[in-house]
């Protein structure tokens, strides 16, 4: 519904004044002025303001119901209501606010005549409503009789799920393929090269010398280079010439399995003209390469493999004499021999000229018998000082004296390595001599510190967990015990080691987590949760023997610790022993008399193993 006419409100007293001559408003802060047309007036001449007053009442009244009667008073009153820019200026819609609604009255007419709009709209709104309805209900008419690809195989799509895997696999694949025909649909044919037919030429060329007639002309009746039938027909004839070499000759039955070889067939590569070609003009570059480069190995060694058998060793012996320090070389030529004597003549060979490789010296080793291998590591710490692992094999072939002296050698020649001290603690441990393990590994660590190494904690772990994997326990113990407190601060300690050895155990290293408790142990004495790892661990890879010495050990240290009593007291029940179970209960009364824990495990022990009397001693003591 239309509002009344708005009432203006009252302007400012200062815009009512008149302008200076010549001002320009905004001036002082840059404006630039411009005339609009209401500075200018209209193009034609005003009529008397009576008479346009009255056209103008005329003129909007019926819209508005204004200038039905133009007399007196009420004219000078519009003119006022016109003319007075004051009451038509609003803050919202400015001085155009008495246009239209600034003089208008709200009458009946115009309460009809909305009324009417008002209707027309919701009628309009009506039949929009009724057309959606029925787009709507012809779409789902439509979709129901005309439903998609997906709707159609909802139903199978949901019972996919109940589907075998063998049904699965019985599924036949698509055996159309659009894209396929699209892709035939352009296929375009073209004359056939020359270089087809020049291979076609080779290959006849290459059948034709397997070819019966051909040899029976000495080899000159080759068919042209167009007549493509012959090739397959060389081709029927290398297979004849193959089937019959496969043939049986005492019974002349065919020992070929005809299916079999049709199929094999398939696989077989035959040699064509190209490729033999190629392989010709390759050889003649090799052989090229080693006259413009004598001094590159892999010149020499890609001419080995690119020549014939017969031919490699000759190629060989060319190359490390060009090339004598050459190890690659030597190594292939040792490759090329068959028995093992050879090989290790040709090694041998190669170490007069390179007597500093390790790799030869390795190779030479490995293909010669114990005492020999004794012979040629004596000889190879002397050409290679400064290699550990020539060092520790020879004192794997030597006797317990000898390989101590060789120790001492390799101490001297190589003061930075651990492995020297590592080894030498093995071999005391592998000749009964415990007692010096640790002593050896305390005085390597400081010997190796006072030469500038630095001691690496985890480094020394694995190397402890590889001493236990090769049955050196001893000498795992002596490394953890040596190295654990490496780089570890003194409130970071319990939580270090327990997690070592919690992770020593999951790796299987059950000797390198017991030895890391058993040292924590004698820091943290007084730590039930140590105590209680380290008995876990014995219960599941240690024996019943050191799982009781274990928890004696802790009730020990820690009386008053119940936990550590009822378990051991469970283990010998579980063991059969109850008297020596009854026995660590009677001690635990003793260290923990006021235990309610104790006194009830005690009643289950007896109550259980059918000693209702001393069940009941125990009741009446508690």
């Amino acid at each position: 519904m239309m509002q009344g006419p708005v009432q203006p409100k009252a302007r400012l007293e200062f815009l009512n004044a008149i302008p200076p001559p010549n001002y320009v408003a905004g001036l002082g802060r840059g404006a630039t002025g411009f005339t609009t047309r209401s500075d200018i007036g209209p193009a034609r001449a005003a009529p008397d303001r009576p008479a346009a007053a009255a056209t103008i009442g005329v003129g909007i009244g019926r819209g508005r119901g204004r200038g039905r009667g133009t007399g007196g008073e009420e004219e000078e009153e519009n003119e006022d209501v016109y003319d007075n820019e004051s009451q038509r200026f609003d803050e919202f819609e400015g001085n155009d606010v008495g246009l239209l609604y600034g003089w208008a009255k709200y009458d009946k007419e115009d309460e009809e005549w909305d009324a009417v709009m008002v209707k027309i709209e919701e009628g309009m709104d009506s039949r929009k409503e009724i057309r959606e309805a029925r787009l709507k209900q012809k779409i789902e008419e439509y979709r129901a009789s005309n439903p998609t690809i997906t709707e159609q195989f909802a139903d199978l799509k949901r019972k996919l799920h109940t589907m075998s895997p063998s049904e699965w696999k019985s599924i036949p694949g698509s055996t159309h393929s659009s894209r396929n025909k699209k892709r035939r649909r352009f296929e375009s044919y073209v004359p056939v090269p020359d270089t087809l037919l020049e291979k076609a030429r080779e290959e006849q060329a290459y059948v034709t010398a397997f070819d019966p007639k051909s040899w029976a002309a000495g080899g000159t009746q080759t068919p042209g280079v167009n007549d493509l039938t012959a090739v397959g027909e060389g081709r029927g004839t290398v297979l004849s010439l193959k089937l019959d070499r496969l043939s049986d000759s005492v019974s002349g039955l065919a020992v070929v399995d005809p299916k079999g070889y049709l199929t094999d067939l398939n696989s077989m590569k035959i040699t064509s003209g190209a490729e033999i070609s190629g392989t010709r003009k390759e050889r003649m570059l090799i052989t090229k390469g080693c006259e413009e480069c004598p001094k590159n190995e892999d010149v020499w060694i890609e001419a080995c493999q690119l020549s014939r058998p017969e031919e490699a060793k000759a190629v060989i012996a060319r190359g490390v004499k060009a090339i004598p320090n050459s190890v690659e070389l030597w190594m292939q030529a040792a490759k090329l021999e068959r028995e093992d004597e050879n090989k290790s003549r040709v090694l041998r060979r190669g170490l007069d000229h390179v007597p500093d490789s390790v790799r030869l010296w390795k190779a030479v080793v490995e293909l010669a018998n114990e005492e020999d291998a004794r012979l040629l590591l004596m000889r190879a710490v002397e050409c290679c000082p400064l290699h550990v692992e020539l060092w520790l094999a020879l004192v794997r072939l030597e006797t317990y004296e000898v390989a101590k002296k060789v120790l001492n050698k390799a101490r001297i020649s190589l003061p930075k390595e651990p492995a020297i001290w590592i080894t030498a603690a093995k071999l005391e441990e592998a000749n009964g001599n415990n007692a010096r393990v640790g002593k050896i590994i305390e005085n390597g660590i400081r010997a190796l510190r006072e030469v500038g190494v630095v001691i690496d904690r985890e480094s020394w772990m694995k190397e402890a967990e590889a001493a236990e994997r090769a049955g050196y326990v001893a000498t795992c113990q002596a490394i953890v015990h040596n190295t654990i407190r490496v780089g570890v601060e003194d409130e970071d300690r319990k939580r270090t080691w327990v997690a070592d050895a919690e992770e020593c155990e999951n790796r299987g290293s059950i000797e390198t987590a017991r030895a890391i408790y058993a040292h924590a142990l004698t820091v943290f004495l007084t730590k039930k949760s140590i105590w209680l790892k380290a008995a876990q661990l014995e219960k599941t890879y240690g024996t019943r023997e050191s799982l009781d010495a274990l928890l004696r050990k802790a009730v020990t240290y820690m009386p008053q610790a119940e936990v550590l009593w009822l378990m051991g007291a469970k283990e010998k029940w579980l063991a059969g022993d109850v008297p020596s179970s009854r026995a660590i209960l009677q001690e635990a009364f003793a260290a923990i008399p006021y235990s309610e824990e104790i006194w009830l495990a005690a009643f289950k022990l007896e109550f259980e193993n059918h000693e209702p009397e001393r069940a009941r001693m125990l009741l009446a003591k508690a």
